[in-house]
């Protein structure tokens, strides 16, 4: 499931929600096409530490962890769509602003 993400000066980003299907075939990949240094640095040490390991469990939280960054730097629902999921998810709180979405 894909929501959409804008932040106050307008840019909207698409972002897929629960599993992450490409950080389990290609790892740290992902979040560096996506601009995510941090997590793309942060999988690709785990990676080499753990011989690849590591890619089953990121597979499972990549997603989560990139979507609580985009939160933190501004990021909110762009759809009431989008906010009902955040919210069924646990990424806000259900007295989320709705002033937020638009």
């Amino acid at each position: 499931m894909k929501i959409k993400l804008r932040n106050k000066t307008g840019m909207i980003k698409e972002r897929k929600v629960g599993f992450s299907w490409t950080t389990l075939f290609f790892g740290f990949f992902p979040a560096l096409f996506r601009g995510d240094w941090k997590w793309a640095v942060i999988i690709f040490l785990v990676s080499i530490l753990t011989s690849g390991a590591s890619s089953f469990v990121f597979c499972f939280i990549y997603n989560r962890l990139h979507i609580n960054d985009l939160l933190t730097q501004g990021y909110g629902p762009a759809t009431k769509k989008a906010q009902a999921v955040l919210i069924s998810k646990g990424f806000i709180a259900e007295n989320y602003a709705a002033n937020a979405v638009g």
